[in-house]
């Protein structure tokens, strides 16, 4: 679960650097065949959130869902840029080898 942590000025206010949606491609980095159920308690949102997330992620290209049985499988698409003006030069590949510490030179073939 992510943890918060209160800024210099004592505010109180809890807030983390990482949105919902970076800790769900994070989550599905680390375990790509996760339960939706799975990743939502790790990050602390519902099932509902994380399956609204990973929609909005696979969407915009960063994953790709695959049906395996009865599980679901992801692909990450590494070479997807950020959508903040302010880091859309960098590739969320980045982040990824920085959290998940999985290989991230294999791009999905969404790319």
């Amino acid at each position: 679960m992510a943890s918060t942590v209160t800024g210099d000025t004592g505010s109180g206010r809890n807030w983390t650097f990482l949105t919902n949606h970076g800790h769900v491609l994070l989550a599905i980095a680390r375990d790509p065949t996760a339960r939706l159920r799975d990743v939502a308690a790790e990050v602390g949102v519902t099932e509902r959130a994380a399956q609204a997330i990973v929609a909005d992620l696979e969407a915009d290209g960063y994953l790709h869902r695959t049906r395996v049985g009865r599980r679901n499988e992801y692909t990450l698409n590494p070479a997807g840029r950020f959508r903040h003006p302010a880091e859309a030069d960098r590739q969320v590949g980045d982040l990824l080898a920085l959290f998940a510490d999985v290989p991230t030179a294999k791009a999905s073939p969404r790319a």
